[in-house]
C-alpha cells in the first residue's frame, strides 16, 4: 500500500485527478472504474475542469461503476446512473455507450446480471484504475462487513449503518432501496491499480482498520492490503488514527521522485 496523507479534501481530489489524467493521456484505450458518494464529487469536478480547459479527452475512455441500487429505474434521481450523468458523464465527451453500471431490475436474475457485468469488464480488457471510497463500516463498493474476499459482482443486502448513512440523500417519504448490485472484492482486486480516497474524521477508524488492522471480512477494505498497486489518498482528518504517519509522509515524498521521473504507472 502507498499511503498518501494530504492537508485537506481539496488536495486529496487534486492528487487523485493527477492519476486519472495521466492514465487517460497516456493509454490508448483506458478503462476506468468509478465510484459514487460524496468523496469522489470533488475528483469529478477537477476532471470536468481539465476537460473544459482542453487538457483531457474522454472520447476513448470506457468506464465501469462499482455499484447500483437494485430495481431502480435508471432515470430515477436516486440512481447512480443519474449521479454519474450529473457529476461527470454529461459534462465531458465520453461516449455514454461505453459507460457501464451493474444494473438489475426486478424482472432480472441478479446472479445472471452479475456474471454478465464480469464478462463486460473482461471483454474491455480489465480495469486499469479503480477509484474507491470507503464506508464508515469499512465497506468498499457495497461489499458490506462479512463479504467474501473472493466475491465477484453480485447482489448485496445493505447494512443498517449504510442505510442510515445514506438516508440523508432521500426524502422522508421517498423509497430507499435496501439492496444493491456491486462489484465484488475479488473484482476490485483484479483492477491493475486501485486508488481509494477518504476524507473526514468519520472515516478515520475504518481507514486505520484498512491499513493497520488484520486482513478480515469484517473490514472489507482491508483486502486492499493484498493489492500490488493500492494507492490510499487521505486528508489529515481521515488519517488521524494512524500511527507512524511520519513514515507515510516521508515514503510518499520518495515515491513522488519516482513518479516525476517515470510516471505514475508501469
Amino acid at each position: 500500500m502507498q499511503v498518501i496523507i494530504l492537508e485537506n479534501p481539496e488536495e486529496v481530489a487534486q492528487h487523485a485527478s493527477q492519476w486519472v489524467v495521466e492514465l487517460i493521456t497516456k493509454k490508448a484505450k483506458p478503462v476506468l472504474g468509478l465510484a459514487t458518494g460524496s468523496t469522489p464529487i470533488s475528483l469529478y469536478k477537477n476532471l470536468v475542469k481539465s476537460h473544459q480547459e482542453d487538457q483531457i479527452d474522454f472520447s476513448h475512455v470506457t468506464s465501469f461503476n462499482l455499484d447500483e441500487y437494485h430495481n431502480i429505474d435508471i432515470a430515477n434521481e436516486q440512481s447512480y446512473r443519474v449521479f454519474m450523468k450529473n457529476h461527470l458523464f454529461d459534462k465531458i465527451n465520453i461516449d455514454q455507450k461505453n459507460t457501464h453500471l451493474p444494473t438489475c431490475t426486478q424482472n432480472e436474475n441478479p446472479r445472471v446480471q452479475g456474471l454478465a457485468y464480469e464478462e463486460k469488464i473482461k471483454h474491455a480488457g480489465g480495469i486499469d484504475l479503480q477509484i474507491l471510497g470507503i464506508g464508515a463500516n469499512g465497506h468498499i463498493g457495497f461489499n458490506e462487513p462479512t463479504s467474501s474476499l473472493r466475491s465477484k459482482t453480485r447482489i448485496k443486502t445493505l447494512t443498517q449503518q449504510t442505510l442510515q448513512d445514506n438516508s440523508r440523500l432521500f426524502k422522508a417519504d421517498e423509497y430507499q432501496p435496501t439492496m444493491a448490485m456491486t462489484m465484488g472484492i475479488s473484482t476490485i482486486l483484479d483492477a491493475k491499480y486501485v486508488l481509494l480516497m477518504a476524507t473526514g474524521t468519520n472515516k478515520a477508524t475504518a481507514v486505520n482498520d484498512m491499513i493497520t488492522g488484520p486482513l478480515s471480512a469484517i473490514c472489507p477494505a482491508s483486502a486492499l492490503q493484498l493489492h500490488e498497486h493500492a494507492i490510499i489518498v487521505l486528508d489529515k482528518a481521515a488519517a488521524s488514527e494512524l500511527a507512524n504517519q511520519e513514515y507515510f509522509i516521508w515514503a510518499n515524498e520518495e515515491h513522488q521522485k519516482i513518479n516525476k521521473t517515470y510516471g505514475f504507472f508501469l
